[in-house]
């Protein structure tokens, strides 16, 4: 955090700030927070470390300071290293800490544990690492014996200069900042170079982390960088699906995901990863496309990227397509945030959204075909297409859940085209439908087929088009955050067991029939009451 105000005065302590003023001080965050609402209840605070000797604020998490007094007691050298200084650094929030001791890491993340009341968990007891997960606080604590013979053997190990330094937790300053591989100097210049020759080759993932690491930070990587992850990328199928997927989900919930996947194709990563994705670069496509798929996709997912700007971090819209799309759901801007800033299976919603985009039209390969008149379709791509999203999904051991809300996302991403040409919105039978048919993922498929046509037109295109699209996903949304439960999930009226004791049929599929066709005729708005449902149910038996 960059301040033009002097804080040597409190250093060594924690403030909380209001802007560049000071509201409160304290030992720990908490007494700096109790003294700040004495001060300005009604306002929210920054809280920021001064750094113990140059008196400058750094972004330590409130976290440490909570148990920092504890850490000092510590009868060991103890040090924050890895990520987390590079963050510190650069003023970023850590929400993930590494710490190093010569020995006994586990017992500390279990002592640390005790600290908190939450639990701790031995990750590899071989190598003596620990961790401890504070869930409310997406936090995670991992403790570590050095990798070698001393602090400064385990930084020379590490993967890049720029995560090759480390802070003493007992006196937390930029002054005591230990840096061997000279990571100070390519934060300064902005790049991301190799700790030693081997780094990549030691660890093949690093190339992937690597090329994360410059989307994230908006880093560059040196020629020898570039050099040693294109070496490495044959190294890939030694890595566990499970490291690799963990990377490319972090990878796609960067700023530049687009930018980040067309490097992964260029320095021949994708290839390793996603062949399927790989190889749409040089699948054509015929108008209104302008540009082969995988150029598209990337422009696609450039596009959500844009879309969730302006509807959840509510951004201005200078792009007038972006503006409208901003304007026609503001109704529901904080119904849609919430829906889509939820984490399941510790992925976040949106980054399933954007790793959907990424696979819309993998089919399109497998699936396209020359008309006589030159013409380029690609007949049901959009099945072919989730089939092969499941399958890699799959290999990269991606949970049920995710692997079912992409497919979804990617099976129905044609579904609201569609409907374009017709002379009138969405019936609630329609609505119905779609939102049985796509399920959780019935918002994400709005939102992906906005970016889709956009990526194809370049922005608006045809005015009255995009228009027009734009008043279906106003209307699936109104349905979907207004009439929830009288069009999109209707509560149930009847059971299988009252359709059994009235037609005196066993259990069978013909009862899940009817159970569906009630609930259909309910959401349209044909059947009100259970008198009616059971009515409906003897005139529709087969």
């Amino acid at each position: 955090m960059n301040s033009t105000m002097d804080f040597a005065a409190y250093a060594g302590r924690w403030v909380a700030l209001v802007g560049e003023q000071v509201a409160g001080v304290g030992l720990t965050p908490e007494e700096a927070v109790q003294v700040a609402r004495r001060n300005r209840s009604k306002d929210r605070f920054v809280l920021r470390f001064v750094d113990a000797q140059r008196g400058e604020l750094l972004p330590l998490s409130p976290l440490v300071g909570r148990i920092r007094p504890f850490l000092q007691q510590y009868p060991q050298p103890m040090y924050l290293v890895g990520g987390a200084v590079r963050d510190l650094l650069l003023g970023r929030v850590a929400h993930d800490l590494d710490f190093v001791v010569p020995d006994g890491a586990i017992r500390l993340a279990f002592q640390v544990a005790d600290q908190f009341g939450v639990p701790a968990y031995a990750l590899d007891r071989e190598r003596d690492t620990g961790r401890v997960v504070l869930q409310a606080e997406q936090t995670t604590f991992d403790f570590a014996r050095f990798r070698g013979e001393d602090l400064e053997a385990d930084l020379r190990a590490r993967d890049f200069t720029i995560n090759a330094m480390a802070l003493p937790v007992g006196d937390v300053s930029t002054a005591n900042l230990i840096d061997p591989c000279d990571g100070q100097t390519d934060l300064a210049e902005r790049q991301i170079c190799l700790t030693h020759a081997d780094a990549l080759q030691d660890d093949p993932v690093r190339a992937l982390r690597a090329v994360r690491l410059a989307a994230e930070l908006d880093f560059t990587l040196s020629a020898e960088t570039e050099t040693a992850v294109q070496e490495a990328a044959s190294l890939l199928h030694l890595v566990s699906h499970e490291r690799i997927r963990d990377e490319l989900l972090r990878l796609m919930q960067t700023a530049v995901p687009d930018a980040a996947v067309a490097a992964m194709h260029r320095l021949g990563l994708l290839t390793a990863v996603l062949p399927e994705v790989a190889e749409l670069a040089d699948v054509e496509q015929s108008p209104p496309h302008f540009e082969p798929v995988l150029a598209h996709t990337l422009h696609v997912v450039a596009w959500l990227v844009k879309l969730e700007a302006v509807l959840f971090a509510e951004k201005e819209a200078a792009d007038p397509a972006l503006h409208a799309v901003r304007t026609a759901l503001f109704p529901w801007f904080e119904s849609l945030k919430a829906h889509f800033v939820r984490v399941v299976d510790g992925v976040n919603v949106l980054a399933l959204l954007r790793l959907a985009g990424l696979f819309h039209d993998v089919g399109k390969k497998s699936s396209q075909v020359m008309e006589a008149n030159g013409r380029i379709r690609f007949i049901g791509h959009e099945k072919v297409s989730a089939e092969e999203a499941a399958h890699r999904l799959r290999v990269l051991c991606m949970s049920n859940h995710t692997i079912d809300h992409v497919q979804r996302i990617v099976r129905h991403h044609m579904r609201l085209f569609s409907l374009l040409t017709a002379d009138r919105l969405p019936s609630r039978r329609a609505i119905f439908r779609y939102f049985r048919a796509t399920g959780d993922a019935g918002l994400a498929v709005c939102l992906h087929a906005l970016a889709d046509y956009l990526a194809i037109h370049q922005g608006m295109g045809e005015t009255a088009v995009f228009q027009r699209l734009l008043d279906i996903v106003v209307h699936l949304c109104r349905h979907y955050f207004e009439q929830y439960h009288e069009v999109v999930a209707p509560p149930a009226l009847v059971n299988g067991r009252d359709l059994m004791q009235l037609l005196h049929v066993k259990p069978g599929p013909e009862i899940g029939r009817l159970l569906r066709l009630i609930e259909e005729a309910q959401a349209a708005g044909d059947i009100h009451t259970r008198d009616q449902a059971l009515q409906f149910a003897q005139q529709s038996c087969s």
